[in-house]
C-alpha cells in the first residue's frame, strides 16, 4: 500500500519519479487563464480563515457540497458563520473520495501550510486554528501566497468596459515580483440576443467617453478597449462558446434590433456572431494576442440556483458538443484573410477530445489544442488529454496547463497535472514505447509545463 499523497504521489516509475522531481517540480507557473480578483492582488488582501480563502467564490466545492448534501445555509448562506462553513465542508470531504477537490484539498494544506492530515469533521479545528494563525502573518497575503507557488504570471478575465485601474496599480507595485496581465472578455458583446446586451453597449461606450448607435460604433470602442487593455499588458483574449453560432453575413440587421428592443432571428444572430468573431480575430491579429475558445459549457441550468444565487454558483453542466463544421469555417475566413491570431482551443464535452485535437493540427502551428478544461481536468481527463495530444503529435507543443480558479491558493493544480504528465511519460519508457532517455522527456516536460506557453502566448 502506497503512504497517502507523499512526495511520489501519482508517480508510479521511477523514470516518472525522475522526470517530476528534477525537471517538473519546481518549474514557474504560467497561468494564463483564470478568474482571480486583480482587486485583491493589488490590495494584498489578508484572508482571515480557509472559509474565506476556500469557500468565498469557489462554485467547484460549492457543487461537491451539494452533492453530498450539505443545505445550502452552510454553502452560500449568510445565517451560517465562517467556521460552521468551514464544518461542513470538512464533514464532505472523506465523502468525495477519488474527485480532483480531495486531491487538490490536501496539496493545498501540504504545500501552503505544512499539514500533512487528512481534512474530515474530527481534523477540523485543529485545522482551523493552526491555519487562521498561519492566514494573520505577512507571509500569507496574497502576493505572498502566488510567490510560494512560484507564479510568474497571471492573466486575468476582464470585461472591455473595466477601468483596469488594479492591473495598473499592480505594475506600479515594485514588491509584486509576479506580472498580473487583464484578458480581453467579450461574451457580452457577442451576445446580441440576451437581455442584458443593450446595457453592456452602453457601458462599453460610456468607458471610451462615446455613444454606441450602430454596429460600426460598436466595433471602434471594442477597438479602443484593446488598444488599452494591450497598454496594460494583455496578451489574451477569451470567448465562451457555449453553441457555436456562426455565419457568413454581415450583423447589422441583429444589432439594429437588439438596440431596439426587438429579439434578432436565429440567421441574424449567427450572422452578428460571424461578422463580430471575425472583425475581433482580425484585431487580435495585428495586435498580437492570442484568442482563447471555450466549447461547451451549459450555462445555469437551475433557474432557481441562478436566481438565489446568481451566476457561476455550481449551477452548470457539460453542454453539446461543439459544431465542428462551423468552427473550421471560422478558422478558415481568418486563415485565409491572414487574419488567425495564435489560437486555443478547449471542450467541456470530452467527446470534443478528438473534434479539437484534430482541428487544432489542421492549422498547426498557429492553433493548439488547450488544457483539460474545468469538468476534465481530473485524473481521467487529464490523462485523456494527454493521451489525444500524443495521438495527434502534438504533445511536445502543448501549453500545459491553467487554473481556471477564483481561490487564490489553486495553483497545486499546475503540479498535479504536472505528476500527471510525467507519470505518462514515464509509462512510455517502463512499457517499451519510447527509449530510457530521461534528458530528453525531461526537456519536453519543462516545454510542457511551462517553456511552451510563455513562447506560444507572447508571456516571457
Amino acid at each position: 500500500m502506497k503512504a497517502f499523497m507523499d512526495q511520489d504521489f501519482l508517480l508510479n516509475t521511477d523514470t516518472a519519479k525522475k522526470l517530476f522531481h528534477t525537471y517538473a517540480k519546481n518549474g514557474p507557473i504560467i497561468d494564463y487563464h483564470n478568474h482571480l480578483s486583480p482587486r485583491d492582488i493589488a490590495q494584498a488582501r489578508q484572508f482571515h480563515n480557509l472559509t474565506e480563502l476556500w469557500l468565498e467564490s469557489d462554485h467547484y466545492k460549492w457543487r461537491a457540497m451539494r452533492a453530498c448534501g450539505v443545505e445550502e445555509a452552510y454553502i452560500t448562506g449568510k445565517s451560517t458563520d465562517d467556521y460552521q462553513k468551514f464544518q461542513a465542508w470538512a464533514a464532505a470531504v472523506p465523502r468525495i473520495a477519488g474527485s480532483p477537490l480531495y486531491h487538490w484539498t490536501h496539496l493545498e494544506l501540504q504545500r501552503y501550510f505544512g499539514i500533512s492530515v487528512p481534512l474530515t469533521q474530527e481534523t477540523a479545528p485543529e485545522i482551523w486554528e493552526q491555519t487562521c494563525k498561519m492566514l494573520r502573518l505577512p507571509e500569507f497575503n496574497v502576493p505572498s501566497l502566488l510567490e510560494k507557488q512560484n507564479v510568474k504570471v497571471l492573466c486575468t478575465t476582464d470585461d472591455p468596459a473595466d477601468s483596469l485601474e488594479w492591473h495598473e496599480a499592480i505594475a506600479a507595485d515594485s514588491a509584486i515580483s509576479f506580472r498580473v496581465l487583464p484578458s480581453f472578455r467579450p461574451d457580452r458583446y457577442l451576445s446580441v440576443e440576451s437581455e442584458t446586451f443593450r446595457d453592456a453597449v452602453r457601458e462599453l461606450g460610456e468607458r471610451n467617453g462615446d455613444t454606441v448607435r450602430i454596429l460600426d460604433d460598436l466595433k471602434e470602442n471594442l477597438k479602443k478597449s484593446l488598444d488599452r487593455f494591450v497598454q496594460a499588458g494583455c496578451r489574451l483574449s477569451d470567448h465562451s462558446l457555449s453553441v457555436v453560432s456562426y455565419g457568413k453575413g454581415d450583423g447589422v440587421s441583429a444589432f439594429r434590433k437588439a438596440i431596439a428592443g426587438e429579439k434578432p432571428t436565429e440567421e441574424e444572430i449567427a450572422d452578428y456572431r460571424g461578422d463580430l468573431l471575425r472583425f475581433l480575430g482580425g484585431e487580435y491579429k495585428r495586435r498580437k494576442i492570442s484568442m482563447q475558445l471555450h466549447f461547451g459549457a451549459l450555462r445555469n441550468v437551475s433557474t432557481r440556483l441562478f436566481k438565489e444565487i446568481g451566476a457561476d454558483a455550481g449551477g452548470d453542466s457539460v453542454g453539446t458538443t461543439v459544431g465542428s463544421a462551423s468552427l473550421g469555417a471560422f478558422l478558415d475566413d481568418l486563415d485565409a484573410a491572414g487574419n488567425l491570431p495564435h489560437t486555443v482551443l478547449y471542450n467541456l464535452n470530452p467527446a470534443d477530445n478528438m473534434v479539437l485535437s484534430t482541428m487544432a493540427a489542421d492549422f498547426a502551428p498557429t492553433v493548439k489544442y488547450g488544457a483539460a478544461w474545468w469538468f476534465n481536468d481530473t485524473l481521467r481527463g487529464i490523462r485523456n488529454q494527454l493521451q489525444e495530444l500524443m495521438e495527434t503529435e502534438q504533445l511536445a507543443e502543448s501549453i500545459g496547463m491553467l487554473t481556471d480558479s477564483r481561490s487564490f491558493t489553486s495553483f497545486p493544480r499546475h503540479e498535479y497535472f504536472r505528476r500527471i504528465l510525467c507519470d505518462t511519460l514515464g509509462q512510455l519508457v517502463e512499457d517499451g514505447l519510447y527509449p530510457d532517455d530521461v534528458p530528453r522527456l525531461g526537456e519536453l516536460a519543462e516545454d510542457v509545463c511551462w517553456r511552451n506557453a510563455a513562447r506560444f502566448l507572447r508571456l516571457e
